[in-house]
């Protein structure tokens, strides 16, 4: 009996390890069906099987091929980024990368711009410390000024020193080397239409006339007798007093003279114009208190040269002009 049970148990061990193997070789269908319905939910899912198994942590190796596609995909949409071991200021992933190059630009460039100014310094020092020249300016019309001339200033003379000498000056007559001029009713001087302004009113309002003494006396009250002619004063100026004395109309020009604040005698006043001129380079003649051919062009050179009504007169502008106003 004993040998009976030793052969059944030897023979049904070899038949449980067959039995075994074969199971192991070929899986029940049951487990077969689930390993399908498992892959098939892995097939639907769009993330794969990550997305059930979220929690999952992939191999090493293939997070750092992940990385790899990731940075090369990042180079290929921005071709301007630098290499991952650029400066942390280039990177244009880092924060506030973009304002970083823009001061790094700026510090770039500030030293640039400052070595580049020398160097045109350099090239044309005369911008340096040359100002431009300030436009030519002519006087105002509407104030009486003049709308000619070049606006050349000339040096002023020595004013105080011109009127000290000719404190007490006093013209006298020379028919010989300055001819006196012709009377001639109503004539009006020529060109003073022109003379726009309150300062010339005087000049675009005279007309010569012959009255006599009583008449002259009973209009005015400052009349003199001044280098061979009698001349009245009135408003700021000197006039020939033509028929108040026959015997004596020795007059050189026939018109307004300008007196100055201190309403001083045409001759004194003529001197000093004569002595200013002189100095100048404009008067080549003597000092007479005459206002003859030639300190009537010596006034026109320089009321010319500075912007003036060319009138050849003395009028208050150019008296102004000169200093002796």
């Amino acid at each position: 009996m004993k040998k009976i049970i030793t052969i059944l148990i030897g023979c049904s061990l070899p038949l449980a390890g067959a039995m075994a193997q074969q199971e192991n070789a070929s899986p029940s269908p049951n487990k077969k069906q689930q390993r399908r319905e498992h892959a098939a939910r892995e097939a639907q899912s769009p993330a794969g099987p990550q997305a059930e198994q979220p929690s999952a942590r992939p191999h090493p190796g293939r997070r750092a091929r992940e990385r790899a596609a990731a940075n090369q995909d990042a180079n290929t949409q921005n071709p301007a980024a630098e290499a991952p071991n650029a400066s942390p200021n280039a990177r244009p992933n880092a924060p506030g990368g973009q304002r970083r190059r823009e001061r790094n630009a700026n510090r770039e460039t500030a030293p640039a711009a400052q070595s580049a100014t020398p160097a045109a310094a350099k090239a044309n020092p005369q911008r340096q410390d040359e100002a431009p020249a300030p436009a030519a300016t002519q006087p105002n019309n509407a104030q009486g000024t003049a709308s000619k001339g070049s606006g050349k200033a000339k040096k002023p003379a020595d004013v105080q020193k011109i009127k000290t000498e000719h404190a007490s000056f006093h013209a006298q007559p020379k028919p010989q080397q300055v001819p006196a001029v012709s009377f001639s009713q109503n004539r009006q001087i020529s060109g003073s239409e022109n003379w726009q302004g309150q300062q010339y009113a005087a000049f675009r309002s005279y007309r010569p006339a012959q009255h006599d003494q009583n008449w002259y006396r009973s209009h005015y009250n400052r009349i003199e007798l001044i280098g061979g002619g009698y001349y009245y004063f009135n408003a700021g100026y000197w006039y020939p007093a033509w028929g108040y004395q026959p015997s004596a109309q020795y007059y050189v020009y026939d018109g307004p003279i300008y007196a100055g604040r201190q309403a001083e005698p045409p001759d004194r006043v003529i001197a000093d114009v004569q002595a200013s001129l002189q100095e100048m380079g404009y008067y080549k003649g003597e000092v007479d208190g005459l206002l003859g051919p030639l300190t009537r062009e010596a006034l026109t050179g320089y009321q010319s040269d500075n912007g003036l009504y060319t009138t050849a007169a003395i009028d208050e502008p150019t008296l102004e002009s000169l200093g002796l106003g």
